[in-house]
């Protein structure tokens, strides 16, 4: 038997994104904290220029404090490892979401393994993913965390179900694979 419901993502997310704009204002309330992203772009990518200002837009709208980087895309691996140091010791940036495709001249697992993985956003640091690997979760991956949240928003009993994941990329296939699993799916 299927179960076709359908699922309204963008009303999802904006009743999300009031949740956590309540959750930031009692963090600032009660302890007076201000929780910081910083999401660093590098090059000119449309697409990622589009996605990094709109997260820029909704951490602003949460309450919390946006810190954008953009660099030029002939920025040297180095400068970017150098940058990303910077936010990891900045007291004022609880996350930090690097946005990807990352230029040619650049690796993208050395970026990631540089992030401190207590303000790894994306949840793609090895350390991470390992934790969900092992059942013991921490950050978690942006893209299968919310396919999880929505379907828990419906309800979803996930014990024996079989699930099929179509793709085994680090940032989406696999973590959710690991999710369903996790959740009690085969």
């Amino acid at each position: 038997m299927s179960d076709n419901r359908i699922i309204d993502g963008k009303a999802f997310a904006a009743g999300l994104r009031e949740r956590v704009a309540v959750e930031t204002d009692r963090l600032k309330a009660d302890h007076g904290i201000v929780p910081g992203l910083a999401a660093v772009l590098v090059g000119e990518d449309p697409a990622s220029h589009v996605y990094v200002r709109n997260k820029n837009r909704q951490t602003v709208e949460a309450g919390m404090l946006s810190l954008g980087e953009a660099l030029p895309g002939d920025t040297t691996q180095a400068d970017l490892l150098a940058a990303i140091d910077k936010l990891n010791a900045n007291p004022a940036v609880n996350g930090i979401l690097v946005q990807l495709p990352l230029p040619r001249q650049i690796d993208p697992n050395s970026v990631i393994d540089a992030i401190d993985p207590t303000k790894d956003v994306d949840g793609f640091h090895p350390y991470n993913m390992g934790r969900l690997a092992i059942r013991r979760p921490a950050l978690r991956c942006c893209t299968p965390w919310g396919v999880m949240q929505m379907l828990d928003h419906i309800n979803t009993k996930y014990h024996g179900l079989e699930t099929t994941i179509i793709g085994a990329s680090n940032h989406v296939g696999r973590p959710l694979t690991l999710e369903l699993l996790l959740a009690g799916c085969t």
